[in-house]
């Protein structure tokens, strides 16, 4: 079984720029040397009981006008557009009502690292980042599990 840590988000992460005082910030890492943009593919390809969640999501949100389907963009990692690429690290998300996100996949010293990024506008981002929480860990977990597979 993949090793998957949490460790601090390396200094080299673009994603660094996005962080201010508040925010949410969680990074995992697991060995592997993956092309940065491979592994981004397998980390939003969600399983089956993830995608189970997200379709709950899609219910329980969609009376309060929240984007499940992401905007518009000619380059998309699942629901999310891609902001930034380069060689080592992609980063994709976007702003809605209740909160920014971002997320970072990284390709630096031998591993692959999954950052979320997330500044909540208002109560109901910061209620929404509660009860998602687990989840959100789960599935990144399970993201990087997947991309030390696949290896």
């Amino acid at each position: 079984m993949p090793q998957v840590t949490a460790i601090t988000l390396p200094d080299i992460s673009a994603l660094r720029a996005y962080r201010k005082s508040g925010d949410f910030l969680d990074c995992y890492a697991v060995r592997s040397d993956m092309p940065v943009r491979h592994a981004a593919e397998i980390i939003t390809n969600f399983p089956s009981w993830a995608q189970f969640l997200l379709l709950i999501r899609r219910i329980v949100t969609a009376p309060f006008g929240l984007d499940n389907d992401g905007p518009a963009a000619d380059d998309k990692l699942g629901a999310f557009p891609v902001e930034a690429e380069s060689e080592t690290e992609i980063i994709a998300g976007f702003d809605d009502k209740h909160l920014d996100f971002r997320v970072s996949v990284l390709s630096h010293e031998g591993r692959i690292s999954l950052a979320t990024w997330v500044a909540p506008h208002n109560i109901g981002g910061r209620l929404y980042l509660a009860v998602i929480m687990p989840f959100h860990i789960a599935i990144a977990r399970n993201a990087l599990s997947r991309v030390a597979a696949a290896a």
